[in-house]
């Protein structure tokens, strides 16, 4: 029995010998470096020639084109009356209304009466002196007849004595001729129709500078008359006022007063909303109040509806940065306003309809616009440029900026001013 003893021959294999990798792998790492020097080497010479470095997640980016151009005010504006005129009293008594506030009204009709004893009493005075300067004329009219017919008796008298002194003359001349009298008494009737002729003459002249004074002293009476009966008109007309009217038709508005109060002249009394004419008021801002003008295109919009309008004034007067401004509507007038409705108004300040242009953004604000960042191979340069018109979602740009370019239009705070800025993702 052959006995063999185990040994680990039976456990040992051979082992295979690998090829070496870290050749091949320090090859490829090679390669990919040079790879990646060669796409990252632009970018870290970007990123090594710019002042700051910003996530373009942070930034809004709009393109410059060509696009039509919309200028307009909107906002929000309330329905006024056009005219709300507002009534005074006359006179200075107790005032007496006849309506109520919100209670309608036509054109005329009785609102309010003053009772001014003052104003009525001096009323009764003037028309008495009317009756007095009346009869005065009348009685200088009379006194004008009777003197200019004393004036014409005694130019007639004086116009026949200077007849009869001619005849006189005459028939002495004849008498001395045929040697009946003597010269002497032809020398008497000469002086005598001289004499005659003489008041004849004075006579006529008197005549004539007492008829003209008797037509002033009439004139005289006749102008004071007439200024008397202008004062009575007037106060005719004031007396008649003391009926406060309605100047349009319309509806009460404001009460100023209590019924039965004791107001001065010029007081405020009442005021009445001529609804039959609306127009819609909104509040502007300076800026762009500066460049509306009467006459400008609008839209008034409210429950659903729109209309047309024109803008009817502009106030002059700042206040708190805004300055009002009035809509009137082009065409007929809703029958469906109300005093003090709110609705939505547009004002058209300029239209064209190819304008270099993009969206606007804060950077118009932050820069003034005096420049922007243009976003060119990943960096974002600071470059001047000159803003035109300004639309609420779009500006004109004048010079500076081409078609195409890329701007940033919001977020460029975070810049810093800085010349240029690589834009990282």
């Amino acid at each position: 029995m052959n006995t063999r003893f185990r040994d680990t021959s039976e456990q040992d294999r051979p082992l295979l010998t690998r090829p070496k990798r870290w050749p091949w792998l320090l090859a490829g790492g090679a390669v990919i470096a040079a790879v990646l020097a060669l796409t990252m080497g632009g970018r870290l010479r970007q990123a090594l020639s710019t002042d700051a470095a910003v996530s373009t997640a942070r930034l809004s980016i709009a393109t410059v084109d060509y696009a039509p151009l919309t200028r307009d005010v909107a906002g929000e504006g309330r329905v006024v009356a056009a005219q709300s005129p507002t009534l005074f009293a006359q006179g200075a008594g107790t005032a007496t209304l006849a309506v109520k506030a919100g209670d309608p009204v036509k054109q005329g009709q009785v609102l309010a009466t003053i009772d001014s004893p003052e104003l009525t009493n001096r009323l009764a005075q003037e028309r008495s002196n009317v009756d007095a300067l009346r009869a005065d004329l009348a009685r200088a009219e009379v006194e004008a007849r009777q003197q200019a017919a004393a004036l014409q008796s005694a130019f007639e008298n004086a116009r026949i004595d200077q007849q009869t002194a001619q005849n006189d003359l005459a028939r002495q001349t004849q008498a001395f001729e045929a040697g009946a009298t003597a010269r002497m008494q032809v020398e008497r009737a000469q002086d005598a129709l001289a004499k005659a002729t003489l008041a004849l003459d004075q006579a006529r002249d008197l005549r004539g500078l007492k008829t003209d004074s008797l037509k002033l002293d009439v004139q005289a009476k006749q102008s004071a008359l007439a200024r008397q009966q202008l004062l009575v008109a007037e106060l005719q007309r004031q007396v008649a006022e003391l009926n406060v009217r309605s100047p349009v038709d319309g509806q009460v508005g404001q009460l100023f007063i209590a019924d039965r109060t004791n107001v001065a002249r010029d007081a405020r009394l009442l005021s009445v909303i001529d609804l039959s004419a609306l127009e819609v008021q909104m509040q502007v801002a300076e800026s762009f109040a500066r460049e509306l003008q009467p006459g400008m295109p609008g839209e008034i919009s409210g429950n659903g509806q729109h209309w047309a309008g024109l803008v009817s004034s502009v106030s002059p007067e700042v206040v708190n940065g805004e300055v009002s401004a009035r809509l009137r509507f082009d065409g007929r007038q809703p029958e469906q306003l109300r005093q003090n409705q709110r609705l939505s108004v547009r004002v058209l300040l300029d239209k064209r309809d190819k304008v270099l242009g993009v969206a606007r953004g804060s950077f118009v604000d932050e820069s003034g616009g005096s420049y922007a960042y243009v976003v060119r191979g990943g960096v974002a340069e600071k470059m001047a440029v000159k803003l035109g018109a300004r639309s609420l979602d779009r500006v004109e740009v004048l010079s500076g900026l081409a078609a195409g370019d890329r701007v940033v239009i919001s977020g460029s705070d975070n810049f810093k001013g800085a010349d240029r800025v690589l834009m990282a993702d």
